[in-house]
């Protein structure tokens, strides 16, 4: 009876005869030998089925499948240097479990509106299939970086009362009789579990109702939020490089196949590591200058300022100290300059823009008392958060990632919508 194996396994049962569970992406013939490409979720290989060496039955069932019909094939695990996985399957058996007719996804080419329209099938081919197993090596990276180094994982509310920046693009709805929001950000609560635990990280679901079409943004993403007692700014810097960079490393390591299936340039990955050059805001401003924009000192950064300043780098890029009045209402002045903020953007290369927003956060209860008036927020809903200045206030300080962003430039995609495995954009809330 052959070992039931996935194509991922097939290193280990050459000369062996197996049966995998798969669906045919491709076929081809020449005659009296036919070719499956077959996929099986883990992995792709090829399997051979040569006519004077299977039954008839075996052949015609064979010359029935079609793309995406799912079977059970069984046969002999070869070593094959010039196929993509290594190895080849000589088949000796089909039993077809379901022939599939006029799949809407062919090899030709379709235009991105049909295949969002098909996000559930296109998901299926060799490119996508490889950015989902790229994502899934960020997140396995994330957080293993976090858990071995003294981090501990909470998880912050999705429905709140407030806005974590005191911003409008806020998804309203009713929690019974009273007003809440769908979470854009868990950091406030972040701080919260960081008073209690010291070093904490949230990695969930947040949303923005912006109504931004650009490549960069989503309606629906997913946010890692590490907070750290005790902690300034220089250190968090320290911390998010340190972090990036074993993130790269770790996709590097264990998705190499993946990269080169999508046409990734690896080596440009491979560069990337501790530490990072930063620029101040101010510097940035002078830098633009010199390249024909006209932007003045106090305006925030687009994605064609961000793209002109990282292109002057092979690495993400620090940019510090930015004007107190486009930044959150919580960041901690900077002490020898007021007027600026102890915070960073972290800018990835290749014009992938901003990854990574973080900042040390206010521990004076005077000053952020007076931040709340200047914001107009209300004191009695942010009183648990005052309660933190409270109460053994310490300096602190976090930063936010966003995943999708960094899938998209880990990847080299063109769009974050095919980061995420079903995209919610501005107009787009189907499958």
């Amino acid at each position: 009876m052959a070992t039931k194996s996935v194509i991922r396994n097939v290193n280990q049962h050459v000369g062996e005869t197996v049966t995998i569970g798969a669906w045919i992406n491709n076929k081809r013939s020449s005659g009296k030998i036919q070719f499956l490409q077959l996929r099986d979720g883990s992995g792709y290989i090829q399997g051979v089925v040569v006519k004077s060496e299977v039954s008839e039955q075996v052949w015609d069932d064979a010359k029935s499948l079609t793309q995406e019909s799912s079977l059970y094939v069984t046969g002999v695990i070869r070593e094959e240097p010039r196929s993509q996985s290594g190895y080849e399957m000589t088949v000796t058996g089909i039993e077809i479990i379901h022939l599939t007719e006029n799949y809407p996804i062919t090899p030709k080419e379709h235009g991105v509106d049909y295949l969002m329209d098909h996000r559930h099938l296109w998901l299926r081919t060799q490119k996508q299939r490889a950015i989902m197993v790229i994502r899934a090596e960020i997140i396995r990276a994330v957080q293993a970086y976090f858990d071995t180094n003294g981090f501990t994982l909470v998880d912050p509310p999705i429905l709140t009362p407030t806005s974590a920046e005191g911003t409008t693009n806020l998804f309203h709805t009713k929690y019974f009789e009273e007003d809440a929001y769908l979470t854009q950000s868990g950091q406030l609560y972040m701080e919260a579990a960081a008073m209690a635990l010291g070093k904490v990280y949230s990695f969930g679901p947040t949303f923005r109702a912006e109504k931004s079409k650009t490549r960069r943004h989503l309606i629906e993403f997913w946010m890692i939020e590490p907070e750290m007692a005790f902690t300034d700014h220089e250190e968090s810097l320290q911390v998010q490089e340190q972090f990036i960079s074993y993130v790269v490393q770790s996709v590097v390591k264990n998705c190499r196949q993946e990269l080169e299936a999508i046409g990734r340039d690896i080596s440009k990955l491979e560069a990337i590591q501790a530490p990072f050059p930063r620029i101040t805001y101010d510097e940035a401003i002078e830098f633009l200058h010199t390249q024909g924009f006209d932007i003045p000192w106090g305006e925030d950064f687009g994605a064609p300022h961000e793209t002109a300043i990282a292109e002057k780098y092979d690495k993400p890029v620090f940019i510090t100290h930015y004007p107190a009045g486009i930044k959150a209402f919580y960041m901690k002045p900077d002490p020898n300059r007021p007027d600026v903020v102890l915070c960073a953007d972290m800018i990835a290369p290749e014009g992938y823009g901003e990854i990574i927003g973080g900042s040390q956060r206010i521990d004076d209860p005077q000053l952020l008392e007076e931040r709340f008036k200047e914001h107009e927020l209300s004191m009695e809903t942010y009183q648990w958060y005052m309660d933190l200045r409270k109460y053994g206030t310490v300096p602190h300080s976090g930063f936010g990632l966003g995943l999708e962003r960094t899938v998209a430039w880990i990847c080299g995609l063109d769009h974050v919508r095919e980061t995420i495995p079903f995209p919610r954009t501005l107009y787009r809330l189907y499958p």
